[in-house]
C-alpha cells in the first residue's frame, strides 16, 4: 500500500489525482502531517509526501530502522514539478515510484541512486535475494574496476560490466556458500521441491523434512521457485503453511501427468492413494531438470511427508522489440525497459544505431547489415538458448513484416519468449495522413524476393473485390519497379480515379514527408522502399486535405 500525505490545498490536490489513479493501491493519511507520517511510515511500503524534502527527512529521522526495513519515500514539490526519491530508492522501491508518480502528475522523476544515475542495474534490483559485500561490489562496478562474473547456474541477467577476473566478484549460485570479501552473491530461483504427505501432516514435519533436505544437499532455501505436488493435495494445511512459511508458492499437477514422468523410486502406496507411483519426485520433474535430492521421507513415526529436490535449468529469454517508426517519443515504454534487461541485443546495423545510446553499459551487440534476417533470427534463438537475456529487434512492429516470424520459427519451448508491440508504418502514416484506416483495412508487401509474384496479385485482387483499404508496404525498389503499377491496375478495375491515396515516406523521422493525391494522378516513379503508399476504399474521402474512411456510424447517416 502507498500512503499519500500532503499539508496544503495544492499538494491535496495532487495527493487526490493519484489517489483517483490509483484507488487500490494508495491510502490517504488526514490530520496533523506528523501523525500522518508516523503512521504510513508503520502502514506502508511506500509513501508519498507533498512536502519539501527538508520537512519530510525531520519527520521520518526519527522512523528510521534499516536499509532492509524502511519504506520507499517519495516527496513531491508544492508545484508538483518534481518527484523526488528520497528513500529506500532500490529496496523500498522509491525509484520506480518516483517515475510512476511523474507519469502520472507530468513531474520529472528525480533519482539520485548511483546505479540509476549512470545506467547500471543495480545488484539489489534484479528480483533476486542478494547477500555478501553487495555495496564494495556495486562502488567496483561504478568506477570501473575489474569485477568477475561467476555463474555456477545459468540464469538471465541483465548487462553487467563484468570481466573474467577481478579483485571483486558477482557469483550466481543456488548453493549454500559463505561469501568472500568483494563478493556479492545472487541467489536464482534454480530449485523445485516436490512434496508429497498423507492427510493432516503437520506443517512442522514438512518444513523439517524440506529444510533438511536442502542444508544436507548443500543448497540454499533462498533458491526454492516453489513446492511442487499432486492435485489432490492442493488443499493439505501442512504443505499450504509450508509454502506460505518459505515465501514460495505450491503448485500442483495432474496425477495423470505425474504418472507419465519417469522416477527412480515410484511407489504402490502414492499410486493406490491419489493414482500415482510418485508425488513427490514426479513433481519435482514434471518441468524436466537434474534431480538434486532423490526421494526421502520425514523423521515421523509413522513418516507423513516425502520430498525431492530437482535443478531446473535457467531458462534463456528472447525479447522481440518493435522500435516503432524512427521517432524517439513513439518508442514505447516498455520496448525501452526491455531494451535495457537485455544483455545481448541482435538487429540490423541501422536500427541499432536508433537506440544504442539506450543501452546500458556491459550489452552486447551482435549487429549486421540489409539481407541477414534469418542469421539475425538464429543468432537470437541461440544466444537465448545459453541463458541470455536477448533482445531481438525490428523496426515498427516486430511481428509485422519484421522480426518476429523468423525468430518464433526458430524457437521452442526451451526459451521463454516475449513479444512487445511497437508503432507500425501503417499506423504512423495513418495519422500523418487523417483517418484513413478508419474501416477495415489490409496491409500487403509487394516485394516478390520471398512471395511469389502470383501470390501477391492474387491478395490485391481480393482486397480490390472486398473494398478494403489497402495499406502497400515495400512498393517499389530500383530493381522492382513494375510491381506497384501493377498493383494499383488491379484496384483500379474496382474503384474510382478519384479515389484517395496517402503517400508517406520516412513516418516521423526528420525527413518525414506526406502528399495526398487520387489513383489516377499517382506516380509511381516518386515512390520508394522508405515510403508507405495507402490507397482509400470506395468510401473514403478528403475531407479538409485529411484523408479520411468513414467508420459508418448509423448517427453520422441521420445527421447529414
Amino acid at each position: 500500500m502507498i500512503g499519500l500525505i500532503s499539508a496544503t490545498a495544492a499538494g491535496a490536490a495532487a495527493r487526490d489525482r493519484l489517489a483517483a489513479a490509483w484507488p487500490d493501491r494508495t491510502r490517504v493519511y488526514g490530520g496533523p502531517v506528523a501523525d500522518a507520517v508516523r503512521a504510513a511510515f508503520a502502514e506502508c511500503d511506500r509513501l508519498v509526501c507533498f512536502l519539501a524534502t527538508g520537512a519530510v527527512v525531520r519527520l521520518v529521522a526519527p522512523l528510521l530502522h534499516g536499509k532492509t526495513d524502511d519504506p520507499g519515500v517519495v516527496c513531491v514539490d508544492e508545484a508538483g514539478r518534481y518527484a523526488v526519491s528520497l528513500l529506500g530508492g532500490h529496496g523500498g522501491g522509491a525509484n520506480e515510484l518516483a517515475r510512476e508518480v511523474g507519469e502520472v502528475l507530468g513531474a520529472e522523476p528525480v533519482v539520485t541512486t548511483a546505479t540509476d544515475a549512470v545506467g547500471l542495474p543495480g545488484l539489489d534490483t534484479l528480483g533476486l535475494p542478494v547477500e555478501g559485500d553487495v555495496a564494495a561490489v556495486s562502488r567496483a562496478l561504478l568506477d570501473g574496476e575489474a569485477v568477475a562474473l561467476r555463474a555456477e547456474v545459468t540464469w538471465p541477467l541483465p548487462p553487467l560490466p563484468v570481466s573474467a577476473e577481478g579483485a571483486y566478484t558477482v557469483r550466481v549460485t543456488d548453493r549454500i556458500v559463505e561469501p568472500a570479501g568483494g563478493e556479492a552473491v545472487l541467489r536464482p530461483p534454480t530449485l523445485v521441491v516436490g512434496v508429497g504427505a498423507s492427510k493432516g501432516a503437520p506443517v512442522e514435519e514438512v518444513l523439517e523434512l524440506v529444510e533438511g533436505a536442502l542444508r544436507e544437499a548443500g543448497l540454499s532455501a533462498a533458491s526454492v521457485a516453489e513446492l511442487a505436488t499432486v492435485d489432490a493435495k492442493a488443499g493439505e494445511p501442512g504443505l499450504v503453511e509450508a509454502a506460505r512459511r518459505l515465501g514460495v508458492p505450491l503448485v500442483t499437477h495432474p496425477a495423470e501427468a505425474l504418472a507419465r514422468v519417469a522416477v527412480p523410486n515410484p511407489s504402490d502406496a502414492p499410486l493406490a492413494a491419489v493414482g500415482t507411483p510418485s508425488v513427490a519426485e514426479a513433481a519435482a520433474l514434471v518441468g524436466g531438470g537434474e534431480l538434486l535430492v532423490p526421494k526421502r521421507k520425514s523423521a515421523g513415526s509413522p513418516a507423513m511427508a516425502t520430498c525431492a529436490v530437482v535443478r531446473r535449468p535457467g531458462r534463456g529469454r528472447l525479447a522481440v522489440v518493435g522500435l516503432g517508426p524512427g521517432a524517439r517519443d513513439l518508442l514505447t515504454p516498455r520496448a525501452r525497459d526491455e531494451l535495457r534487461r537485455a544483455s545481448v541485443l541482435v538487429g540490423l546495423d541501422q536500427y541499432v544505431d536508433q537506440i544504442r545510446d539506450l543501452l546500458r553499459p556491459g550489452t552486447r551487440v551482435l549487429e549486421s547489415g540489409l539481407g541477414a534476417e534469418e542469421e539475425r533470427a538464429r543468432t537470437a534463438v541461440e544466444e537465448a538458448r545459453r541463458g541470455q537475456a536477448v533482445a531481438l529487434i525490428g523496426s515498427g512492429d516486430a511481428g509485422v513484416y519484421a522480426m518476429a516470424s523468423p525468430a518464433l520459427a526458430e524457437a521452442s519451448d526451451d526459451i521463454d519468449v516475449i513479444g512487445v508491440p511497437g508503432v507500425t508504418a501503417a499506423l504512423a502514416a495513418g495519422a500523418l495522413l487523417g483517418a484513413p484506416l478508419g474501416h477495415d483495412h489490409v496491409s500487403i508487401s509487394l516485394s516478390d524476393l520471398h512471395t511469389p509474384w502470383e501470390v501477391i496479385e492474387r491478395r490485391v485482387r481480393a482486397a480490390a473485390e472486398a473494398d478494403l483499404v489497402v495499406t502497400f508496404y515495400n512498393p517499389r525498389s530500383r530493381g522492382r519497379d513494375w510491381q506497384l503499377p501493377k498493383a494499383l491496375a488491379v484496384l483500379a478495375g474496382h474503384r474510382a480515379p478519384a479515389t484517395p491515396v496517402g503517400i508517406v515516406r520516412n513516418a516521423s523521422r526528420a525527413d518525414e514527408s506526406v502528399r495526398l493525391t487520387t489513383l489516377a494522378a499517382l506516380d509511381p516513379a516518386t515512390v520508394d522502399m522508405m515510403t508507405v503508399v495507402t490507397v482509400g476504399n470506395t468510401a473514403t474521402r478528403q475531407i479538409a486535405g485529411r484523408m479520411v474512411t468513414p467508420r459508418g456510424y448509423r448517427w453520422q447517416e441521420e445527421t447529414r
